[in-house]
């Protein structure tokens, strides 16, 4: 049992991930940052979160933000389109600034797996500390306006535990796993 919660643990704890996860922490936005310069683009959350839209396979995912006829941006997603609003900079060089209309709610939750796994043919020779233990870090913006239009746009990273250190900041990746992984846009 040992031996395939070492090789399959990955796999077992994004089985489990799709039946439920724990909370970490909720935060109330006040705006959103989109740097469309940024490779492929992401989204700045404040000053220390920055999720960008590439897909687990290195792909931009299939969205696009664009300006509408009445000057604000429109994110869509197929043939789905939600309502961004008005960029709040003119320098748009340095990233587009979102702010939520009044009545609007603007939240970024995050939540980890319930189970994590043992790493212990992990090995970093560059600095001779390994993660003793990995567990998948997941945040979801969730974006909704007061007459109906929804976003949630959902991302998954990879955290690492240290011993000695402890968890670390859970923006770590993995090919084919990590990335922005879903976005519902509902009308």
């Amino acid at each position: 049992m040992s031996i395939l919660w070492i090789f399959a643990g990955r796999q077992l704890s994004l089985w489990l991930d799709r039946f439920g996860t724990a909370d970490v922490k909720t935060l109330q936005l006040s705006s959103v940052i989109y740097e469309g310069a940024v490779t492929g683009g992401a989204f700045r959350i404040g000053d220390m979160i920055l999720l960008s839209i590439s897909a687990p396979d290195d792909r931009p995912f299939p969205i696009d933000i664009q300006s509408d006829a009445h000057g604000g941006f429109v994110l869509t997603k197929d043939t789905k389109a939600f309502p961004l609003g008005k960029s709040r900079d003119e320098n748009a060089s340095a990233g587009r600034q979102f702010v939520p209309d009044p009545g609007d709610e603007l939240v970024l939750t995050t939540r980890k797996s319930v189970l994590s796994w043992p790493t212990p043919f992990d090995l970093n020779l560059m600095t001779g500390q390994s993660p003793s233990w990995k567990r998948h870090l997941y945040y979801r913006l969730r974006w909704e306006k007061p007459d109906g239009p929804k976003l949630q746009m959902i991302w998954r990273f990879e955290q690492y535990f240290y011993p000695g250190n402890g968890w670390a900041s859970g923006f770590m990746t993995h090919e084919g796993s990590t990335g922005l992984i879903k976005v519902d846009i509902e009308n």
